[in-house]
């Protein structure tokens, strides 16, 4: 590609004056002149693409040329209505859930908080939410949608979180889109393991899919007042049982994730989890079903039955497609049955729930 932008320069006393202290003549300066290789078209196989660059590079420039049409320019959130209102009413609840799930977006509590008060990296998520529903298809073509910014508002937690739930989702088939992130960020190459990189540092275009290095945390037993750094973020009640045996993740020296596990009713040598939970900037990478799997072998290994209950759409499913856990029951409205079996007990009454057993 080989094309020259420029823009009108006000002719202004202000004007002549910069021309004058500088001795430059300012017409040049406003003219912008690139030589790079061609980007990928759209009649070519691939899924995920990467314009990246300094700033005033031309970035946004070279996206807006070449792919216009598909480029998000924005959305305007209502100011009260919660971010669930904001998708077009005849979108199902459940279409509006699995794309905030495919960005990472998985907080049940934030989803009925406007966007105003969410945080930046919970803005970020639905801004990306929105844009993939405003182009979805459910037809043979694959349209693409052009993110400008991409993660230049979030710190590299929330980018690396939301670029690897993004890219799962699309080379799964989940999301039926390619997608095209513009960005200064070059970590997020890896990230979301693109196809092509298209550098404007120097205007070379690499095709090559890029590999993420593994995401390794560990596991650990810990007290049930750990309980409080989460609690907030689950979305059943904040409570938990005094009788529960608790384990965090840990990623980097930081807790990221919370597991509970307590005896089954009624069963002998039996075992379920009560709680799961993920704090937000680390949803979307798969830390939360890998720490349930690590707790669950654990108690498999010694011989010991375990169950996990669940409504969230992402826990189930990830048992439903994976071999490690068995459907043992499905009650579309939940249980109704209620024990006073400790004080803090919950049950599953009123929520529809499918509830599995960790095999191994």
């Amino acid at each position: 590609m080989n094309f020259t932008l420029e823009c009108p320069i006000y002719d202004s006393f202000r004007i002549h004056q910069i021309e004058g202290m500088f001795d430059v003549p300012l017409q040049k300066k406003a003219q912008q002149r690139f030589e790079l290789d061609d980007p990928p078209t759209l009649s070519e196989n691939w899924q995920i693409g990467l314009i990246v660059g300094p700033s005033g590079s031309g970035k946004s420039s070279v996206a807006r040329r070449v792919y216009g049409d598909s480029l998000f320019t924005g959305f305007n959130w209502p100011e009260s209505q919660s971010v669930l209102d904001a998708f077009p009413e005849k979108m199902p609840i459940k279409e509006i859930i699995r794309l905030f799930n495919t960005v990472g977006f998985s907080s049940p509590p934030s989803w009925i908080k406007p966007y105003s008060i969410l945080s930046n990296g919970e803005k970020f998520r639905c801004d990306l939410a929105i844009a993939l529903a405003q182009g979805e298809t459910k037809d043979e073509k694959t349209p693409l949608l052009v993110f400008d910014e991409f993660t230049s508002v979030v710190d590299r937690t929330v980018a690396m979180a939301s670029c690897v739930a993004l890219a799962k989702s699309i080379r799964s088939g989940l999301i039926k889109r390619r997608f095209l992130a513009v960005t200064c960020h070059y970590d997020t190459a890896k990230w979301l393991e693109a196809d092509w990189v298209l550098d404007m540092a120097d205007g070379r275009l690499e095709r090559r899919r890029l590999r993420r290095d593994p995401i390794k945390f560990d596991v650990v037993r810990c007290k049930n007042s750990a309980w409080e750094l989460f609690k907030k973020h689950h979305y059943l009640s904040g409570s938990l049982s005094p009788m529960s045996i608790s384990y965090m993740a840990i990623l980097d020296d930081k807790p990221v994730g919370f597991a509970a596990v307590l005896p089954l009713i009624g069963q002998k040598n039996r075992k379920r989890f009560t709680r799961l939970v993920v704090l937000p900037d680390y949803q979307g990478l798969g830390i939360g079903m890998k720490m349930t799997e690590a707790v669950a072998n654990i108690y498999r290994s010694a011989g010991t039955r375990i169950n996990l209950t669940a409504s969230h759409p992402c826990v189930v499913g990830h048992c439903k497609h994976s071999p490690l856990w068995r459907a043992v029951g499905v009650k579309q409205t939940g249980s109704k049955r209620i024990d006073n079996f400790c004080k803090g007990y919950k049950s599953s009454m009123g929520r529809a729930v499918v509830s599995f057993e960790y095999i191994g």
